[in-house]
């Protein structure tokens, strides 16, 4: 019999650190003798690895399980009971959310003990560590739901902590303005989850995942295919909100506002990634749907491209990793919207820990820095921080495509996918995508590692690698990024490397998906393993490409002057911010103000209100003369007044 009772605690361990925590900082704070940092640290980073040790039980138990039934659930209690309307608090663990709870539960841990050191001097140091386990118990919870409107309340708590960690320096209004875009920015894909949502219920009188799958496969091609194909673009449509596709991916590069193991958790591992696991989840509807999946392939190859052109000219090193999740994050959308379900959840694994490496590397980059973030300032740390160097180095070869790193696995599976499933054009785009990753990721190792070194003296007399509880996680995330590929060599090495262990775990998730994708499988004209060894080129060339630029000829950009215009616009992000503000902020700015303030309250609601007071004193003006204040003409009123009353009532 399957131990069930240990999924709830792996989301009760991250809930229970932020409750203890939660009140160990308000108490010290009104008493200054208390310790208020190292003990609240200490205890939420346990309480992450106790939840990773949880989710390392729960997965040998999904591993000893026969491989077609290969889940558990945990019903708590009966949730919500209207109606026809019936939803349990139930947890299922399967293939998918079992790799999903271990990136989550690991990447956080090693998040969370990099903090101890990042955030050491912070006096909101507390605050910061409740959020963190806050943020856990909100994603775990979107992950191990077993419907719809549970994956919903993680989904909600997710964008809630993400909110609180983004403005976590609230006193800087910049920052402060980062969290409430975020938040605002995400409302808009929510308020499409929730419609979804009401609408799978209509259409399918559940919502419940395994109910609906189960309904799927019984109805098939009978489901009305223009209903299902608006269920799907809602989804999706929630799903650009949280994982920052275009056109509302704008939040996340502004998100770098938060300390820098916020980026990472929130950025690289965790939430921006909740709206792909969510398409995956619910493949067996987007894989009735071709039509929709064509829009989630076509949005996330265009968002892929356009944040990487972005990310060519951005100065910020943490900017540059931003737009470089956006674009990765496309490159997921590609793999599920073609419907290889299992190379977007492959992509989303392995983008984790070499973006979480790549992002903590950063942090320690500032750190070493003494907080400057400007890559044009940096160059030749190479010298002064080699564990960070050679840790971030397995990252920018990891996401360049450098076999055997992981990178190259997962993104060559994506961009075969579109290929063979008959998806030429987003399979060029991708093509050219991946040769601007590789050319702005090399950039990004020159100007800040290379070469000699533009600090300025204060910089460089402070330059020190970081202590051994940041550089760790560093190291363990630098062997996952070079090493998580294997769990999904692609087909044409299988004789020499062995099998995709990957998709052989997962194929019991995805069986219905696969049952109807199946039909919609083309030929892709070459072979896979030419197109791996066009991608191996490609990503050689982009690098190439950069080191000519950067390292060779610095100052080669400089003598081509036609392309200064071009610079300027990817520099301001095309634009698009300053779009927004002339065609969505200032209108609903201008009729909040003067419609719903100056003209409705002010007017029509105080207007209302004020009048009947003033009409109430008129009358009394008007009537104050009957008080005179003698008790004979009083007497005189109430005696007239009677009789008046009496006649009537006679009447």
């Amino acid at each position: 019999m399957v131990d069930a009772v240990k999924l709830s605690w792996i989301i009760a361990a991250p809930l229970l650190g932020a409750v203890i925590n939660g009140f160990w900082t308000l108490y010290a704070a009104r008493n200054k003798r208390m310790p208020r940092r190292m003990p609240i640290a200490i205890l939420a980073t346990a309480a992450a690895f106790v939840s990773f040790f949880f989710s390392i039980l729960c997965f040998k138990q999904i591993l000893s399980l026969p491989h077609e039934s290969r889940f558990i659930e945990q019903a708590l209690f009966d949730w919500i009971s209207v109606g026809d309307f019936h939803v349990p608090l139930t947890l299922r663990l399967d293939s998918l959310s079992s790799i999903m709870i271990l990136v989550v539960t690991g990447v956080g841990s090693l998040i969370h003990l990099y903090s101890i050191g990042y955030m050491s001097h912070d006096v909101g140091q507390g605050r910061f560590f409740v959020y963190l386990n806050m943020f856990l118990t909100a994603m775990l919870t979107l992950v191990l739901a077993s419907n719809l409107p549970l994956m919903f309340v993680g989904w909600e708590g997710v964008g809630l902590c993400s909110y609180l960690l983004i403005g976590f320096w609230f006193t800087d209004p910049e920052k402060a303005s980062a969290g409430k875009k975020a938040f605002i920015v995400n409302r808009v894909g929510d308020l499409a989850f929730v419609l979804a949502i009401f609408l799978t219920f209509v259409t399918f009188h559940s919502v419940i995942f395994s109910d609906l799958e189960k309904t799927i496969l019984e109805v098939g091609a009978q489901q009305n295919s223009q209903v299902l194909f608006i269920i799907c673009v809602l989804f999706f449509v929630g799903a650009c909100g949280k994982s920052a596709q275009f056109p509302l991916h704008v939040w996340l590069p502004d998100a770098m506002a938060g300390p820098t193991p916020v980026s990472a958790l929130i950025h690289a591992a965790t939430m921006v990634t909740a709206g792909v696991y969510m398409v995956a989840r619910l493949s067996f509807l987007f894989a009735l749907s071709p039509q929709a999946g064509t829009i989630v392939a076509s949005v996330g190859v265009f968002t892929a491209a356009f944040a990487a052109l972005i990310a060519l000219t951005q100065n910020d090193i943490k900017k540059v990793l931003a737009y470089s999740t956006v674009s990765q994050l496309g490159y997921m959308f590609v793999g599920v919207g073609v419907g290889n379900y299992t190379a977007g959840v492959f992509h989303l694994m392995t983008h984790a820990f070499f973006k979480g490496l790549m992002f903590l590397g950063a942090g320690s980059v500032i750190h070493a820095m003494s907080e400057e973030q400007d890559i044009r300032k940096m160059g030749g740390l190479k010298k002064y921080i080699p564990i960070t160097y050679w840790t971030f180095f397995v990252g920018w070869a990891a996401i360049s495509g450098v076999p055997p790193l992981s990178g190259f696995f997962s993104k060559d599976e994506i961009l075969w996918s579109a290929l063979s499933h008959g998806h030429p054009v987003i399979y060029a785009v991708g093509m050219f995508t991946a040769f601007l990753t590789a050319f702005y990721m090399t950039r990004l190792m020159a100007l800040t590692f290379w070469g000699s070194c533009r600090a300025d003296q204060h910089a460089k007399d402070h330059l020190h690698e970081s202590p051994q509880v940041m550089t760790i996680p560093l190291v363990v995330l630098a062997v996952l990024s070079a090493l998580a590929g294997f769990l999904g060599v692609p087909h044409f090495l299988h004789g020499l490397l062995g099998d995709n262990r990957l998709e052989h775990f997962l194929q019991p998730v995805f069986a219905t998906a696969g049952h109807f994708m199946g039909e919609r499988v083309h030929g892709a004209g070459v072979s896979e393993g030419v197109a791996s060894l066009f991608a191996i080129l490609v990503a050689g060339s982009g690098i190439g490409a950069a080191i000519m630029v950067y390292v060779k000829n610095p100052n080669l950009l400089k003598q081509v002057q036609f392309l200064n215009p071009l610079a300027n616009v990817l520099r301001n992000k095309f634009y698009i911010d300053e779009i927004y503000e002339v065609i969505i902020v200032r209108p609903v700015y201008w009729f909040s103000v003067h419609g719903l303030w100056k003209g409705l309250d002010v007017l029509v609601i105080d207007g209302f209100v004020n009048s009947l007071g003033r009409g109430v004193e008129y009358v009394g003006q008007k009537m104050k003369f009957l008080q005179t204040g003698q008790v004979r003409i009083y007497a005189m009123s109430i005696a007239v007044g009677t009789l008046v009353l009496l006649f009537l009532i006679g009447f």
